[in-house]
C-alpha cells in the first residue's frame, strides 16, 4: 500500500484568513516572541501570553478551511493507499475540513495544558491566567501550543512515518524550521519521492525531486485530482 506523509505549514491557512510570522503589520509584528512563545515568558508575564493565543484562537475560530485543506481531506477518504498529515500549524482548519490522520507537531489552539501537571483539557474561548487546572486546582493553566525550546509533539511517530514513505510533500512551509526542515532528507534518505507545493520556493527546495509554486489553494487541489486519477 502506498503511503504518504504531507507536511503542512502557514501557507496553507495563509488564505484562510490566518497570518504567517512574515506577514507585515500582522499579529506577530505586535508581540516578542521571546516575551509571548517561550516558557520563560510565561513565567514573566503570563496573561500576555494569554492574550497573544487569546486573539489567535479568535482569528482561528472566525477562519473556514479553504480549497486546500479540502483537497487533502478529499485524498485521505478517497486515495487508495494510506495519508498522514503532520502539520506546523496550530489551527484545526484540517480537521474542520474532514481530514482525521493528523499529528499537530506544535500543538493546537484548542488545547489547554497544566504547567504544573501536565493535564489536558479543551480550551475555551478566552484564557486566563488565574484559569485552574480541572486535575491539580493550580493556576498554572497555558495553552497547549509548544513553545520555542520545546520539543514538538509525536516526534517518534512522525520519524517512522517518514522512513516508511513513498511520498513525502511539503505545502506551504518555509523549510527554514528544524525539525520540520530535515523532513525531507530524512524521507529521501530512506527512498521517498519528495515533492514542495509552496508559494514560493523555500529554504529547502533544491533537496526535492519537484517543486510546484503558486496559491495552495489552487496547486493542492490540482495535484490531489493528479493523485486520485492515477491512483
Amino acid at each position: 500500500m502506498t503511503k504518504i506523509v504531507i507536511l503542512t505549514g502557514a501557507g496553507i491557512s495563509a488564505e484562510s484568513g490566518l497570518g504567517t510570522f512574515r506577514d507585515v503589520g500582522g499579529l506577530w509584528t505586535r508581540y516578542d516572541l521571546n516575551e509571548v512563545a517561550t516558557p520563560e515568558g510565561f513565567v514573566r508575564n503570563p496573561a500576555l501570553v494569554h492574550e497573544f493565543y487569546n486573539a489567535r484562537r479568535r482569528n482561528c475560530l472566525e477562519s473556514t478551511p479553504n480549497a486546500a485543506h479540502h483537497a487533502l481531506a478529499r485524498l485521505e477518504k478517497d486515495y487508495p493507499g494510506e495519508v498522514r498529515i503532520v502539520t506546523q500549524n496550530v489551527d484545526d482548519l484540517h480537521e474542520r475540513a474532514g481530514s482525521r490522520a493528523v499529528w499537530h507537531m506544535h500543538g493546537t489552539l484548542s488545547g489547554a495544558l497544566c504547567a504544573a501537571c501536565g493535564h489536558r483539557w479543551p480550551a475555551p474561548r478566552e484564557m486566563r491566567a488565574q484559569d485552574r487546572c480541572p486535575a491539580c486546582t493550580a493556576a498554572a493553566t497555558r495553552p497547549d501550543i509548544v513553545w520555542f525550546g520545546e520539543m514538538p509533539y509525536h516526534m517518534e511517530d512522525i520519524w517512522d512515518a517518514l522512513r516508511a514513505a513513498d511520498l513525502f510533500v511539503a505545502i506551504g512551509t518555509s523549510g527554514n524550521v528544524y525539525p520540520a526542515a530535515a523532513f525531507v532528507q530524512d524521507a529521501a534518505r530512506a527512498g521517498a519521492g519528495t515533492l514542495e507545493l509552496n508559494l514560493e520556493p523555500s529554504d529547502t527546495v533544491t533537496d526535492f525531486d519537484a517543486a510546484r509554486h503558486g496559491p495552495a489553494s489552487i496547486l493542492v487541489p490540482e495535484w490531489v485530482e493528479e493523485m486520485l486519477s492515477a491512483g
